[in-house]
C-alpha cells in the first residue's frame, strides 16, 4: 500500500457515488471519511492489504476500512494539542459521522473501522453533483 493508495480510495468512493446520485454534501463528507480512514489504516496497520468498502442504503452511506490489524493498539478518538502535526483524523470521522466503531474481523486478524453517514434526500444539480475532487492529480 502507498499514499497512492489513498487518492485511489477517494476517487472510487467518489465515483460510485457520483452514479448513484448522491447530494454534493453527502458525497463530499464520505470522501473525507474515506481519505481519513484508509490514511489511518495506512499509517497504523503495518499490513500489507487494506480493503476499503462501500454500502449504500435509501438512508445510510457506510463507508469500511478493513487492515491486518498489524500495528499498537485500536484506533481511538484523541484530542490532539494545537500544534500537534498528527491526531485530527478521527475527529473527523466523528464529526462527519452519524456512528462509527471498530470491530474486529472475523475468522482472520484484522480489523474494520467503519462510519455510517446520513445521505441526503434526492441527488444534486445535474450541472456538478458530487463534482470532481480538487486533490486528484
Amino acid at each position: 500500500m502507498t499514499p497512492a493508495s489513498v487518492r485511489t480510495a477517494r476517487s472510487g468512493v467518489r465515483e460510485l457515488l457520483l452514479a448513484r446520485g448522491v447530494g454534493d454534501e453527502a458525497c463530499d463528507n464520505a470522501v473525507v471519511v474515506t481519505s481519513e480512514l484508509v490514511t489511518n489504516a495506512l499509517t497504523h496497520s503495518a499490513g500489507d492489504r487494506i480493503v476499503c468498502r462501500l454500502h449504500l442504503s435509501a438512508d445510510v452511506i457506510r463507508v469500511e476500512v478493513e487492515d491486518q490489524a498489524r500495528g499498537t493498539g485500536l484506533p481511538v478518538l484523541r484530542r490532539p494539542g494545537p500544534d500537534d502535526q498528527n491526531g485530527r483524523g478521527l475527529l473527523l470521522v466523528d464529526a462527519l459521522s452519524d456512528a462509527w466503531a471498530v470491530a474486529r474481523v472475523p475468522g482472520r486478524p484484522g480489523r474494520t473501522v467503519w462510519a455510517e453517514l446520513p445521505r441526503k434526500a434526492g441527488p444534486s444539480s445535474p450541472a456538478s453533483p458530487c463534482g470532481p475532487d480538487p486533490r486528484a492529480d
